[in-house]
């Protein structure tokens, strides 16, 4: 089993920044794939960006690109979410997930096994 758990979230105006890392665990010596996802109230849950397990490949929704940075430290199979140049259109629940068991399509929710709870970004304007 393995335990996904986010930390970080919080209020900021928009065009500020913000921080929001995730820690997988619960298999010594594995390294996931991992993937951020986010839920605005009423809409449904949207890829953000996700990493490759060694940390070479990143990759992030159109609409984050430039503003948002996924990275890791894969000692830890910690990530974190740098995000900068926040909009009121960023406000969402953030969720982490992680791919223990291979995937296919990185962008789908679907392909990934294991998921925190989640924690509340808001963007004021």
């Amino acid at each position: 089993q393995v335990q996904v758990a986010e930390s970080g979230g919080g209020s900021v105006q928009a065009g500020g920044s913000l921080t929001i890392s995730c820690a997988a665990s619960g298999r010594p010596g594995g390294r996931f794939a991992m993937g951020w996802f986010r839920q605005a109230p009423g809409k449904e849950r949207e890829f953000v960006a996700h990493i490759s397990w060694s940390g070479d490949n990143a990759y992030y929704r159109d609409s984050v690109k430039g503003r948002f940075t996924i990275s890791r430290t894969n000692a830890e199979n910690t990530v974190s979410l740098q995000m900068n140049s926040l909009k009121p259109e960023d406000t969402a629940v953030y969720y982490c997930a992680a791919s223990v068991f291979g995937m296919v399509n990185r962008f789908d929710a679907n392909e990934y096994d294991y998921w925190g709870q989640g924690t509340l970004v808001t963007v004021s304007s």
